[in-house]
């Protein structure tokens, strides 16, 4: 597994990573799921900003569980980013380089990731504790009204992860059924 700090990939690292990389995130990395990526277009088209500065960030599709007393977070799985898809292209094109999800994702999605030099990183699904475990703080930083779905701020230390879509165009999906296909 590679250790990647989130803050420190630039374009030239980004182009490093293939599809089938596994990978240990730490740094800061948001989260946002539907509603809040409806909500986060829709005003990025009425006023030209979104509610942080999405340039070079990563962004998980995850809401959260409340957290436990004593905990910092409740279990944070990653939810399905196809659920996405109708706004990711707005926000890569805007700066975004790291979307971390699990599932496919569509042609549209797929030419704004090699259009941006971007990747699409798959956390799994089912791990909703161990990946609650690498988060050391969180905070609500946009939309406190949509609960669990609200935009946080995680600070992460050893995030698993496997890079899905890559800068030159690899889908870890296709690439897996072509190897099941010649099996």
């Amino acid at each position: 597994m590679k250790s990647v700090n989130i803050q420190e990939l630039n374009e030239e690292k980004i182009k490093e990573l293939k599809t089938g990389d596994s990978l240990l995130l730490s740094g800061i990395i948001y989260t946002a799921r539907d509603a809040a990526h409806k909500r986060m277009c829709e005003g990025f088209k009425k006023d030209g900003r979104f509610p942080f500065d999405i340039k070079g960030q990563a962004i998980y599709y995850a809401g959260p569980c409340p957290a436990k007393p004593g905990e910092v977070i409740g279990s944070c799985g990653p939810t399905t980013a196809g659920r996405m898809d109708a706004y990711t292209p707005l926000l890569l094109d805007n700066g975004l380089k790291i979307m971390i999800g699990k599932g496919g994702r569509n042609k549209a999605v797929k030419d704004a990731v090699l259009r941006n030099n971007a990747l699409y990183l798959g956390a799994a699904g089912g791990l909703g504790a161990l990946i609650a475990s690498c988060i050391k703080k969180e905070e609500v930083i946009a939309y406190p009204d949509l609960e669990t779905e609200a935009i946080r701020k995680l600070w992460v230390t050893d995030f698993p992860c496997t890079v899905l879509l890559d800068t030159y165009g690899n889908d870890f999906y296709e690439q897996a059924k072509s190897l099941y296909k010649k099996a």
